[in-house]
């Protein structure tokens, strides 16, 4: 009983002294932009799979300048939401995703993007990731939205020890006071983004005594 106590207190301080650091260094994202808007988040979020945030951002503001509303998406020919978004990563099954999406969220859920993980789950191209993404950054619910990013740093910071991003999301549910789970995948981001390689992070979590 004694160990367990000791053992949760340790992680507490870990997560104040880690939250703090990545506050103190933390950059904005790019797709932050995008605000808390329901509609663009998980359009936006859709597309920087297997993307960088620069070429989505780009891809999402032409893409919303045709596009403002869910259902003037819907209108468009998947052909031209491909010529749109080019040249995000799987340009072609997104757009397929986006033109289903739109009809899907129009016809099953009265225009309104769910604020759900499961209906959110429902959609094509929606995975947990982007789900938690949403339910986190549009509509303020805690969840822990983990990418490679998280599931990289969380490794190295002897959080988890985990092979897939899944199952990281899966041990710091358990681990991670609920109050930071919508922050971490911001603060993770934003610093992993300074600091591409492994060697690199390894040297930023030494200098601020981390590991």
């Amino acid at each position: 009983m004694g160990g367990a106590f000791c053992w949760t207190i340790s992680f507490m301080i870990n997560f104040v002294r880690v939250l703090k650091a990545f506050r103190k260094n933390y950059k904005a994202i790019p797709l932050e932009v995008f605000g808390n808007d329901p509609y663009k988040t998980l359009i936006s979020t859709l597309l920087s799979s297997r993307t960088k945030d620069e070429v989505t951002q780009k891809a999402a503001d032409r893409l919303f300048q045709k596009a403002k509303t869910l259902e003037q998406l819907g209108q468009l020919e998947q052909l031209e939401i491909r010529k749109i978004i080019y040249p995000v990563g799987f340009y072609r099954i997104k757009a397929n995703h986006l033109k289903k999406l739109a009809r899907m969220i129009l016809k099953d859920f009265g225009g309104k993007i769910p604020d759900t993980r499961d209906e959110l789950l429902k959609l094509p191209g929606v995975g947990r990731k982007t789900a938690n993404l949403v339910l986190n950054r549009a509509y303020g619910v805690p969840a822990i939205a983990v990418d490679t990013h998280v599931h990289k740093i969380s490794n190295l910071l002897g959080w988890v020890k985990t092979k897939t991003p899944e199952k990281t999301e899966k041990e710091l549910l358990k681990i991670l006071p609920k109050k930071y789970w919508i922050e971490i995948n911001r603060l993770f981001v934003g610093v992993g983004r300074q600091f591409t390689t492994k060697k690199k992070l390894k040297e930023f979590l030494k200098k601020e005594e981390l590991i």
